[in-house]
């Protein structure tokens, strides 16, 4: 299975978790997913001072700027699969 498959399967795994992660998991995980798909942060940062969780995803993404699209498709397979063992 090529790397991009096995992220799209992670990517629907993700999706029929048994349990919800915590906030800081599905930060993580929106973080790798938009690097991955993305690359790197491509949007403004919020600017409404009460938008914490546009913020917060924001910052999450830009905290992985210069990771490969391949790196964040690893460890988001990684992250899911331990998820799924949990």
């Amino acid at each position: 299975m090529s790397l991009h498959e096995q992220f799209e399967q992670a990517v629907a795994d993700s999706k029929a978790l048994a349990e919800k992660p915590s906030n800081e998991i599905l930060l993580q995980l929106y973080s790798l997913y938009k690097q991955a798909t993305e690359g790197d942060v491509n949007i403004e940062e919020p600017s409404n001072p009460f938008d914490f969780v546009g913020r917060a995803k924001y910052q999450a993404w830009a905290a992985l700027k210069g990771k490969s699209q391949d790196d964040s498709r690893n460890e988001y397979i990684a992250l899911v699969a331990r998820l799924k063992n949990a």
